[in-house]
């Protein structure tokens, strides 16, 4: 091979080229941006619609539809989402991974401004978000007082919004559960009836005045002036005296029909932290940005903040993600520190201190050389980024090991140093490129893995391959140089070198060659176990993504749908009282009205109404026995309590779903969604081990219908939409423009009848409506009221109805069989013919993300299977080397079983990189057989001495591998541990059984001709 030669023959350029490598690398890991979770953009793009005071069915109709039908014709769409509750509409629209996500979330945003002027007039909001887990806010402060205004607390808010934006890094601040302030125009009814003064005047009056319209220019002489024309209210007074109409020479004013104030819009979405009434102030992070650096500025900026606010306001953190970010990132750096241990003792203890020098030397060079390169990939320092170090710990000295020994043997042999490095490393170098090429196939794949999982792990299999390309160019340039100028040739082997020698000449030796006496046998024994390994599978089970390595969890109270905003708080504050007897809890934010702040990457914030509020739980430990007990306690009792429904969540890893376990009930018939979604919640309450079972389309709600006579509205003269106008201004208000305080804030002007701050449903009595001659005519005159049940809560899926029946999995079962028993049980009911039903869920995700996996795992096989034809220049040898993979699943198998563990994408993910890892071995003992066979060797001498020969390599980098795995597989990481296990169990198994299994393969599939050179 012309590498190693071309490194012996320019040692200064070679030294150089690879000191220049680790200094970019070295200044790339200081400067390179750090995370908890991979920053990447998911294609996913949110549409929000608030308008306050309209029904499901008014919103499906009027919002929805329009919105779903214009974005439905966009292309690359996977799935389009709807959901719609009194006053409010989502739609989620995923598209195909792969898109654009730039583009995508134009597309949308053109779509939505294309049909914007078809909706309803008096929508208070219409956003499109983008959603990416680079969103997720890094801090959350809550600004709390018992006794200052809401205004004053915006007021402190909007100031340290302020100081937040200036620390560099930070992407957005946003401040939430904060009132927005309006001005309140409060007609008085009675007034306006007796002075002949209708609400249509009033609020076109109130309109007119706030419109602010440039007057132009002017030209006078040689000078230009702008004109200046009414512009917009600037105080209150303004708008008290804005004429409204005229009645015999007097002037009717706002202030003679109406009271005009400046108020907090009613409570729609309010927290506390610990108790104590808050308001949330949080940031998110720019990408690319170094997390640790940016939390440091932001501590710094909120200490300088705190120091001035007054006495009555506190300031504190409720999610700090530095705090989490340099726990893991410690564990994980600690994992691969005590791997670098592990692999450094294993080689010096084999090989020698001087040897293992150079070897150990492999692994912090070829880590900062492969840092470097993944900087310049533009992925960051992160738990997945970490992990790919972690597994090619141990995979990156194989080639040193190789490389090393090889030339170690050879002048044990009689060779000088030169000639020893030179052609040590020349004779297994192709075998070393072709295993290193084949482990970074295996991992190659997963970077086209088109699905959320794919997304989620990328920058994994990234750091691996530029890991192993980076020890590959060191083992064949730097370890031949520095071993043929460091190296002493009376260098005597180790202790333990010896007894594997004396082991590979002895007993190995002799049941090798009663193995190779019996080949038909050894193929039967191995068969068999792989066979009978099959059948284990059923008992390890299946899961997608364990739960979150996280001392916190989040709980739900949905109340009864007539719930008012006030009953929920009083909910909430029940669940505080319960949470307060446990001093696991460090503490807890509540949000009424909406769900917390966006924190963890896959709980993503959704509800938004009255009758909703979240907790979000902090604990004191990060013992998952202690959160595990604790959680099941609160479900326990909060179970029972009357008038909401208690849901508690544990943060999940990998990419979100809806829950563990969930069926999608779709029929455009109301009826038959809620029989048949009913029917699935009684089925899922029989199965032990499902939990907190919830069915949206059972929750009903009562509405008050106002009834129009239209036969006498018309006979009046009334306009059936000053009806509509006339109720909603008495019960919610009406924008008619805009009011910029001094400040240089600007508010709602809101137009509404007076009375209680809640409209009451005897504010409807004093409701009169102007005809159009002017008379003046009670709403009661023209509708009359009727109680109605309709649907609280509208799901829509690819623009059809569906409703969304979920359960979680009580600790200690798995959703996979829970859900197939469910799906068991779903096949035996009477479906009626406008139904149909789909499973969603954990179990939809995770055939997805195995799917997708299954397509990487043939495609990895068959790109290492060409790599090896290549080499090998047959069709035999490779499927000799191939032999080692079904052991190493026999492996995997076992390992989980034996540990508890189930079969998880993560696993899959150990299982799939197994493939590539394991057909080292395979490889190096049949190349040293082909290349002993070139020298005159039979069949069988070859097989046997090359197994002699290599059971020191094959047995090292086995070790090495699986002790870099050892720290991170035993660290008891729900995520990882499976997929240690996976690689640790697979290795060790395919090791023993290759060591036998492959001498047979290689004396029954290798033709008797000598092969020709392959190098």
């Amino acid at each position: 091979m012309i590498l190693p030669r071309l490194a012996l023959r320019n040692p200064q350029f070679s030294l150089m080229a690879i000191s220049v490598l680790v200094i970019l690398g070295a200044l790339s890991i200081i400067n390179m941006p750090r995370s908890e979770d991979p920053q990447f953009d998911f294609p996913f793009a949110v549409v929000r619609v608030i308008y306050p005071g309209t029904n499901p069915l008014d919103m499906e109709k009027l919002i929805l539809d329009p919105l779903e039908k214009a974005i439905n014709e966009l292309d690359d769409i996977k799935v389009l989402k709807g959901d719609v509750e009194d006053g409010l509409a989502i739609i989620r629209v995923e598209f195909l991974y792969g898109s654009d996500p730039s583009e995508k979330y134009n597309d949308v945003v053109s779509e939505v401004n294309r049909v914007r002027d078809t909706l309803p007039q008096g929508i208070h909001t219409i956003a499109v978000d983008r959603l990416t887990p680079g969103d997720v806010n890094i801090m959350q402060l809550a600004l709390m007082s018992q006794t200052d205004s809401y205004h004053d607390l915006r007021l402190q808010a909007e100031d340290l919004q302020k100081e937040i934006n200036r620390v560099a890094g930070v992407k957005h601040v946003a401040i939430e559960a904060c009132p927005q302030q309006q001005v309140h125009v409060s007609a008085h009814l009675l007034k306006m009836r007796a002075m002949g003064v209708g609400l249509e005047q009033l609020i076109r009056a109130v309109k007119a005045s706030s419109v602010n319209l440039p007057g132009g220019h002017v030209l006078a002489d040689q000078r230009r002036f702008t004109v200046r024309t009414s512009g917009d209210f600037s105080n209150l007074d303004q708008i008290r005296r804005t004429p409204v109409s005229s009645r015999d020479d007097q002037i009717i004013y706002v202030e003679d029909i109406a009271s005009v104030s400046q108020e907090d819009a009613l409570p729609s979405y309010q927290a506390r932290y610990n108790g104590t009434r808050a308001v949330f102030v949080s940031a998110s992070q720019r990408k690319g940005s170094n997390i640790i650096e940016v939390l440091e500025a932001l501590h710094e900026r909120v200490d300088q903040f705190r120091q001035n606010l007054p006495g009555t306001m506190q300031l504190q953190w409720v999610h700090d993600q530095g705090i989490s970010v340099d726990k893991r990132l410690g564990n994980f750096v600690s994992s691969l520190l005590m791997g670098l241990l592990v692999v450094a003792l294993i080689t010096i203890v084999t090989l020698g201190l001087k040897v293992s020098c150079l070897i150990v030397l492999v692994i912090p060079a070829s880590v900062i050389i492969a840092l470097g390169w993944v900087d310049m990939m533009g992925f960051g320092l992160q738990q997945m980024s970490i992990v790919g170090l972690v597994i090619a710990l141990g995979l990156l000295v194989d080639n040193a090991i190789v490389v090393t020994e090889n030339i170690g043997r050879l002048k044990r042999s009689g060779y000088d140093r030169q000639r020893a490095a030179r052609e040590g490393a020349s004779q297994v170098g192709w075998a070393v490129v072709s295993g290193t090429v084949t482990t970074m196939l295996a991992f190659f794949p997963m970077l086209i893995l088109k699905t959320g999982a794919g997304e989620f792990i990328r920058s994994m299999p990234v750091t691996v391959i530029l890991t192993l390309l980076a020890s590959l160019i060191i083992a064949l340039t730097v370890i031949p140089l520095l071993a043929s100028r460091y190296l002493v040739d009376s260098e005597e082997p180790s202790a333990l070198l010896k007894k594997v020698d004396r082991l590979a000449h002895g007993r190995y030796s002799q049941v090798l060659a009663v193995v190779l006496a019996n080949p038909a046998k050894t193929l039967l024994v191995a068969i068999s176990l792989f066979a009978s390994s099959l059948f284990l599978v059923p008992l390890v089970g299946v899961s997608m993504f364990p739960k979150a390595d996280k001392a916190m969890f989040l709980i739900n109270v949905d109340a009864v749908e007539s719930a008012s905003f006030e009953q929920t708080d009083a909910w909430a504050r029940q669940i505080e009282e319960i949470l307060d007897d446990y001093p696991q809890i460090s503490s807890v934010a509540t949000n009424i009205g909406k769900g917390n702040p966006y924190i963890f990457y896959s709980a993503i914030p959704g509800r938004q109404v009255p009758s909703f509020a979240q907790l979000v739980v902090q604990l004191n430990t990060d013992s998952v026995a202690v959160r595990e007990r604790l959680v099941d306690e609160l479900r326990e009792k909060t179970r029972h309590l009357p008038g909401m429904e208690i849901t508690i969540k544990e943060l999940l890893q990998g990419p979100p779903y809806e829950a563990p376990v969930a069926i999608r009930v779709i029929s455009d018939n109301f009826d038959s969604l809620t029989a048949m979604a009913t029917a699935i919640v009684s089925q899922m309450e029989e199965i032990e081990g499902l939990i907190s079972a919830h069915n949206p389309a059972a929750r009903r709600k009562i509405d008050l219908h106002v009834n129009i006579n239209r036969e006498k509205a018309a006979i009046l003269g009334v306009p059936i939409d000053r009806i509509d106008q006339a109720v909603r201004s008495s019960l919610v208000g009406i924008e008619a423009g805009r009011f910029h305080s001094r400040d240089g804030l600007e508010y709602p002007i809101l137009i509404k009848s007076s009375g209680q701050r809640e409209p009451q449903i005897s504010d409807l009595d004093s409701v009169i409506v102007q005809s159009v001659s002017g008379a003046l005519i009670p709403l009661l005159s023209l509708a009359t009221l009727e109680m109605k049940e309709s649907q609280a809560r509208i799901q829509h899926r690819g623009t059809s109805r569906v409703t969304l029946v979920s359960a979680d999995v009580a600790q200690g079962y798995e959703a996979e069989a829970l859900t197939n028993t469910l799906v068991e049980r779903l096949n035996t009911l009477d479906w009626p013919a406008d139904v149909k039903w789909q499973v969603g869920g954990e179990q939809e995700k995770r055939q997805e993300a195995f799917r997708g996996m299954g397509g990487v795992a043939l495609l990895a096989l068959m790109g290492i299977f060409t790599v090896l034809v290549l080499q090998f220049r047959s069709f035999g040898q490779p499927a000799i080397v191939f032999s080692a993979i079904p052991f190493a699943m026999t492996g995997s198998i076992l390992a989980l079983l034996l540990t508890g563990y189930t079969f998880s994408f993560t696993a899959l993910v150990g299982l799939t990189s197994l493939v590539g890892i394991v057909v080292n071995n395979s490889i190096i003992l049949v190349d040293s057989a082909n290349q002993l066979r070139l020298d005159g060797r039979s069949l069988t001498e070859a097989i046997m001495e090359s197994s002699r020969m290599r059971l020191l390599p094959i047995l090292l980098t086995t070790l090495t591998t699986i002790g870099g795995l050892l720290p991170l597989t035993l660290g008891g990481s729900s995520m990882w541990a499976p997929m240690g296990l996976c690689i640790i169990g697979g290795l060790i198994v395919s090791t023993l059984l290759t060591l036998f299994v492959v001498p047979v393969l290689y004396l029954l599939l290798t033709p008797q001709a000598v092969p020709s050179h392959n190098g």
